[in-house]
């Protein structure tokens, strides 16, 4: 598995803790940006990462910022993105559990380098339930398809 990963300046101390874990973990993953803290425009780098998800380069993604809404907004742009911010554990479960979300996205300003990497530990370790679930991610699949040309 590969993980594309991207953040804004607000999230990058956190990109570089999850990046560690990530290698400590023997987990690859692909850089997106951005490489230090100075201000930049999140659109840029959550673009990056969400194609490289969407083209099947990378089979999830992490992307963070200050609250993880606007990268979250950005990823779900794309058609067969499912992004949703997680802030604990439980939220993770189940964006991965019932939504089968394909990007994670968290909020530096609300999260702990530590409590960010518990919630990507229990995001990788959940798997999609299917089931009834199955039938709503084919009933999005075809709003996408029908608003997304």
């Amino acid at each position: 598995m590969t993980i594309a990963i991207a953040s804004d300046h607000r999230g990058f101390k956190i990109k570089e803790e999850i990046k560690r874990y990530l290698e400590e973990n023997d987990i690859k993953y692909k850089d997106f940006g951005t490489y230090s803290e100075e201000r930049m425009d999140y659109p840029e780098v959550a673009t990056k990462a969400t194609k490289a998800v969407q083209n099947k380069e990378c089979e999830l993604g992490i992307l963070i910022c200050g609250t993880g809404f606007g990268m979250c907004l950005v990823a779900n742009k794309f058609k067969g993105i499912r992004c949703t911010p997680c802030y604990d554990e439980e939220t993770a479960k189940f964006a991965k559990m019932h939504n089968n979300a394909n990007i994670l996205a968290l909020g530096a300003e609300h999260l702990t380098a530590h409590d960010a990497i518990r919630i990507l530990r229990v995001f990788l370790a959940t798997p999609f339930e299917g089931g009834r679930h199955s039938d709503r991610l084919k009933m999005i699949e075809e709003i996408e398809n029908e608003n997304m040309k």
